[in-house]
């Protein structure tokens, strides 16, 4: 009897351990890899003091203290970035506090782009190494945080706000927040 199990076990063990990875894999095929859970969220925003972009001067994390902001991650070699950018001059438009963190960018690059696309930022701060955006816990950009007027972090995005479900729940926080 023991020697069938073990002839059973061996002939099947394969397809066993088969469909197990199938099973998962077809779980993780329906997660949202944007969706990617920010320790941050409930926190401090992490400090920070950077050149200014446009101007002389820095910004520093202490400025997000007083407003609810979203701190926008933008390059101009992301190419998603350019695709939200419309969406960004918008909620500027509509007087959002925008600041952007100019990730790992070449200053002239950066400002062209700006020239020609329009600015919505308030400030801009120049992240040349990236290391700040690190301290954020960016994966790449675009990325938008929205800080509440405690410089608490209350919502993270991955990925361009021109993504319906990115604006729609990005704006349902921010509304709640200026409330």
């Amino acid at each position: 009897m023991k020697n069938k199990q073990q002839t059973f076990l061996k002939r099947f063990m394969p397809l066993i351990v088969f469909v197990v990875l199938v099973a998962l894999l077809a779980v993780g095929l329906t997660l949202n890899p944007r969706l990617v859970p920010s320790p941050l969220i409930g926190k401090p925003a992490p400090a920070f003091e950077l050149p200014l972009l446009l101007r002389e001067g820095s910004f520093s994390s202490k400025e997000l203290l007083g407003h609810v902001t979203l701190v926008s991650v933008w390059a101009s070699w992301c190419f998603a970035c350019r695709q939200e950018h419309e969406t960004v001059k918008y909620l500027s438009q509509k007087g959002v506090r925008i600041i952007g963190l100019n990730y790992k960018d070449d200053a002239d690059d950066a400002k062209n782009w700006l020239a020609k696309l329009g600015n919505p930022y308030q400030a801009i701060a120049a992240d040349r190494d990236g290391r700040v955006a690190i301290d954020w816990g960016v994966y790449g950009a675009p990325e938008t945080f929205l800080v509440d007027k405690e410089g608490i972090i209350r919502h993270k995005v991955i990925g361009p706000l021109s993504d319906e479900k990115n604006y729609q729940a990005l704006m349902s926080v921010y509304e709640s927040l200026e409330k």
